[in-house]
């Protein structure tokens, strides 16, 4: 198989659509074009090109000082099982089930799957941690085989874990760092071995580490803080210890709420689900910034509001991965657009952006100016928790394309391809068809595509920087007909009796807009975050806007891209420099800008790009 050209996605495994509320179960996806393209090359180039054994011998050693080399097989299991069976790679299945062996085959007699040596497992550094990775992984496994060996693996680690903490024993949120918060992440997959085995055991220990994320002066309070309206770069913190007693840290909390998330769904507890919710929103306001990216030195700061400034190892990939798979989960959860929004924004801007045009690498940071490096290694292996988190983000977006609820069928991204989705309000399977060049172009065409005509409502996602989206409907042979009502940030929904060959045509408003913040100015267009980059050999790319410059409404046009290093190219017009008493600087300039994903996409100096440009500005005295 070709995997840098078309990548088909074909029948999504029960595994993802059982980590869905029942309402949302996506049984098959296809898709086409330059997504598909950038994902084949990182099946191939880095998926396919990575051993599992390279991973899964570190469990042979028990020698491990504190570090985290036990979670890299258990990340690697979670996108190379699924992309393993939708490229029905049969060489890759092969490698993956010959290390789920090796890591079976290390399990010693009380159940512990690791890497620590026996007087410090369950207790400092990231041994549970890694226990909660290798049961992701082992469960995954499962749940795409139904290989059994594996589930006993993953239950047997489990009541590892739960026979040294619980009501009466150690407490879980006291063992490694952060409050406790990577170690009660495993709340997820204690969630998961319940749903899948209905064993009322791992349901009370889920609601006994529920407890630990909330109750107690040591816990992180993720449910009580978040309902208090504390905002998660104000979370407990003691200064002169932050890596131990600090619960701001992003990708380990965010971890947590997916636990919380899966809890709310099995037993349907509304005040986790309202924390989840709170959390999400909090993040979204305060938090991310303009390329949907988010983290300072990994933790929650407030940067939302000081993005336009330099921070140290701003937007670690783990968070803008976990944040995709966040908002996966919230959107299945809520039906709310707005998580489809910010999917689609970090997607197509900060996530794309972390990885390497050929795929086979994820940066560690991804910063809104200056040049994309190479992580370092960790835990003394040639890679890191970015690098091996990254292709995940494919999945929490091929999750989120179509989903269900007994309302109706919900389109929540645009990509050219098929998916379908079981509509639980009848149980009959929905269809649909996507042709588009979005979001390099304005227009989609959604089509129905089953045999049989089916009456139910379709809901179109509206983007919330769609100020003014045309919809039509039409029928074979017939005139299209408009569709009234369309609002930014909103479902349309169209309610009718569907016909094959029944077509939706979407027309998004592209006007360039441009964002102020802190005396500078950022510009996209549709979902793209635009960026000057070095390559275009036109300016200075740190030049100050002069302060009368057209920021609000921004002359911004599309141009022919005619290097392959660039997805989309624009030319802006704009007033420059401070020196405008000279006549030939009363004139705008040209400025040049790609999309943010392609800037810096040479990985070298030659590229060096920036989102934020300043405005000059002028004294309060004046």
């Amino acid at each position: 198989m070709n995997m840098t050209s078309k990548v088909f996605l074909c029948g999504i495994a029960a595994a993802v659509a059982m980590q869905a509320a029942a309402t949302s179960a996506m049984d098959d996806v296809r898709i086409y074009g330059p997504v598909a393209d950038r994902m084949g090359a990182c099946i191939a180039n880095h998926v396919c090109a990575t051993d599992p054994m390279y991973f899964a011998r570190e469990f042979r050693y028990p020698a491990e000082p504190g570090a985290w080399q036990t979670e890299f097989w258990g990340k690697y299991m979670l996108s190379a099982v699924p992309f393993a069976f939708y490229t029905h790679d049969e060489a890759l299945k092969a490698k993956i089930a010959t290390s789920v062996k090796e890591v079976i085959s290390n399990q010693e007699p009380d159940g512990y799957i690791g890497n620590y040596p026996k007087d410090r497992r369950a207790a400092a550094g990231w041994d549970l941690w890694g226990n909660k990775y290798t049961m992701l992984g082992l469960m995954t496994w499962y749940e795409y085989t139904g290989d059994k060996a594996a589930l006993a693996a993953a239950e047997r680690l489990a009541r590892y874990v739960m026979g040294i903490f619980g009501p009466g024993k150690r407490n879980l949120n006291e063992t490694g760092c952060w409050r406790g918060l990577p170690s009660c992440s495993m709340l997820e997959v204690i969630v998961k071995i319940y749903e899948r085995t209905g064993n009322k055991d791992y349901l009370d220990f889920a609601r006994y580490i529920v407890s630990q994320l909330d109750e107690g002066e040591r816990s992180p309070q993720l449910i009580s803080s978040a309902l208090a309206g504390v905002l998660p770069g104000a979370r407990v913190t003691d200064a002169k210890n932050m890596w131990v007693l600090s619960s701001r840290k992003s990708y380990e909390m965010m971890s947590c709420y997916q636990g919380l998330l899966a809890w709310a769904r099995v037993t349907g507890d509304k005040r986790a689900l309202e924390a989840c919710v709170k959390t999400g929103k909090d993040i979204a306001a305060t938090e991310v910034n303009i390329s949907g990216g988010a983290s300072c030195h990994e933790n929650w700061y407030g940067g939302a509001a000081k993005q336009t400034d330099t921070y140290i190892y701003e937007n670690e990939t783990c968070v803008v991965t976990t944040w995709l798979r966040f908002c996966r989960e919230l959107l299945v959860a809520t039906s709310d657009p707005k998580w489809a929004d910010e999917i689609e924004k970090t997607f197509y801007n900060a996530y794309l952006a972390s990885q390497r045009p050929d795929g086979s690498h994820f940066v560690q940071y991804t910063s809104l100016s200056g040049r994309r490096h190479l992580g370092e290694d960790h835990s003394r292996l040639h890679t890191n928790c970015c690098n091996a988190n990254g292709p995940r983000g494919y999945l929490a977006f091929l999750t989120a394309l179509l989903t269900a609820d007994q309302d109706a069928v919900m389109m929540n991204l645009y990509a050219s391809g098929t998916a379908s989705v079981v509509w639980p309000k009848t149980g009959e399977k929905i269809s649909l068809e996507t042709y588009t060049l979005y979001p390099k172009m304005d227009t989609a065409s959604v089509r129905y595509r089953e045999r049989e005509p089916k009456r139910f409502k379709l809901k179109l996602r509206i983007p919330s920087w769609s100020a003014a989206t045309h919809v039509t409907v039409k029928s074979v042979g017939g005139q299209p007909q408009t569709v009234a009502g369309a609002k930014a940030g909103a479902y349309l929904a169209i309610d009718r009796e569907w016909k094959c060959g029944d077509q939706v045509d979407i027309r998004f408003d592209f006007t360039p807009i441009g964002h102020r913040l802190n005396g500078c100015a950022a510009f996209t267009v549709g979902p793209l975050l635009l960026a000057r980059d070095a390559r275009f050999g036109r300016g200075d790319i740190s030049e100050v806007l002069a302060r009368w410059a057209n920021v609000d409404k921004p002359q911004i046009f599309r141009t022919r891209t005619q290097d392959d290093c660039f997805y989309a190219t624009f030319m802006g017009l704009f007033m420059t420099g401070v020196h405008t008493k000279n006549a030939g600087e009363r004139y705008p300039s040209v400025i040049d800008f790609c999309d943010y994903a392609s800037a810096g996409n040479t990985w070298g100096d030659d590229s060096s790009f920036r989102v934020w440009l300043p405005i000059e500005k002028t004294p309060e005295s004046l």
